[in-house]
């Protein structure tokens, strides 16, 4: 017997919209689908980076890291990434040619999950919003309305999650996850030399690597019902250095000068068709062929560049002295959009806490910029005696 038709009140049909195939990822752990352009997006593992990209790092897509001079800010970058992956029982794929992956994955931070982590840090977050609180009495009048970012513990979320960097996560934590390492060295030696489109040998292993765990893994969506759908994450460190075989680290005209970039429009390819999502940390100081960099750029979607007072000037300038560095968003990806997600705060920089690495507005206080302007005077008086 035929179903009686629904009621025509106001506004009622019996129109029903059929829910898309795709619409069904958002059920993956650690994942939400982004309100401006429907993709999936997963977190990198520091909420406030996750502000400045637009909500997250979409599935599919590729962050790349510009290291800051001594690698320390963006390998911390790198292993919150993974960490994020734990916590939100991601598989792990830990490229590297330095740093054996086995030891990366020990040195993840502890993630803050329960109420007894987030007591640790209170004594922290009440010194830090008092601080706030000092400086806002401070701040340039131009700097009021400038929107707040995410920097501290406040209410727990599913998406994204804190990290104590004054702590290893436990071994128990990381090993409850399927992990998949590439260490070139050991791979040179177990294989004979190869070489494959057109690139050096330790990207074509590289590539060959990832791509089998795509395929064999099931994140390429070739047997849906084989698991429970999640996430690959793929960190690949430091790459393009000479660590990788690749001279354009030493040469403003190195020998193989597509290598870089073949490796970088493959693996793409492999992302855009499959459950998965790649940060990779590249030494851009390092590459004096800007041409290259700018290649680089151009085949990556989201590019940011991580600049440490480490040793410049900077590190004694007064305006900088509550920072540790600058925080460069070169490149947002446009998806399914005409624009990209572009934040509307320019002045970003990044500080490491006691326990906590956050990346925020950089606001100049009055009494910074009164000891900016004594020391231009100063120097422009220097300059005026000189002539």
């Amino acid at each position: 017997m035929a179903a009686a038709p629904a009621p025509r009140g106001c506004g009622a049909t019996s129109f029903q919209r059929k829910a898309a195939a795709g619409s069904r990822l958002a059920a993956v752990s650690g994942t939400r689908p982004s309100v401006r352009h429907g993709q999936l997006l997963l977190s990198s593992g520091l909420p406030s980076l996750d502000c400045v990209l637009g909500g997250g790092i979409a599935v599919g897509t590729l962050l790349l890291i510009e290291e800051d001079t001594y690698g320390l800010y963006s390998n911390l970058l790198f292993k919150y990434f993974l960490a994020e992956g734990v916590v939100c029982g991601h598989d792990l794929f830990v490229a590297s040619a330095k740093e054996h992956p086995d030891n990366i994955l020990k040195e993840l931070p502890a993630p803050l999950l329960g109420d007894t982590y987030r007591n640790e840090l209170r004594e922290e977050t009440t010194a830090v919003k008092s601080e706030e609180f000092q400086d806002a009495m401070k701040i340039a009048w131009r700097y009021q309305n400038l929107p707040k970012m995410e920097t501290s513990p406040t209410t727990s979320t599913k998406f994204g999650h804190y990290y104590d960097v004054s702590k290893r996560m436990s071994p128990e934590l990381f090993q409850s996850v399927k992990q998949h390492r590439f260490y070139l060295p050991e791979e040179l030696s177990s294989q004979p030399e190869m070489r494959t489109w057109n690139m050096n040998s330790a990207y074509a292993r590289l590539l060959q690597s990832i791509q089998r765990i795509i395929y064999q893994e099931g994140f390429d969506g070739s047997d849906p019902q084989k698991k429970q759908k999640t996430i690959l994450r793929i960190g690949i460190q430091s790459l393009g250095s000479m660590m990788w075989g690749d001279d354009i680290c030493s040469s403003d005209t190195p020998e193989d000068v597509h290598s870089l970039t073949k490796f970088l429009y493959v693996l793409r390819g492999l992302l855009r068709k499959s459950l998965s999502a790649c940060i990779i940390t590249v030494p851009a100081h390092l590459i004096q062929n800007k041409a290259i960099m700018e290649r680089v750029t151009n085949l990556s979607d989201t590019v940011v560049g991580l600049e440490s007072f480490i040793g410049s000037e900077r590190e004694t300038n007064p305006l900088y002295k509550d920072y540790h560095g600058l925080v460069h968003v070169h490149q947002i990806p446009r998806l399914n959009s005409l624009i990209c997600d572009v934040s509307d705060t320019k002045d970003l920089a990044f500080r490491l806490k006691r326990k906590l690495f956050t990346i925020e507005v950089m606001i100049l206080t009055s009494d910074a910029h009164d000891e900016m302007v004594i020391l231009h005077i100063a120097n422009f008086k220097n300059r005026l005696d000189q002539i």
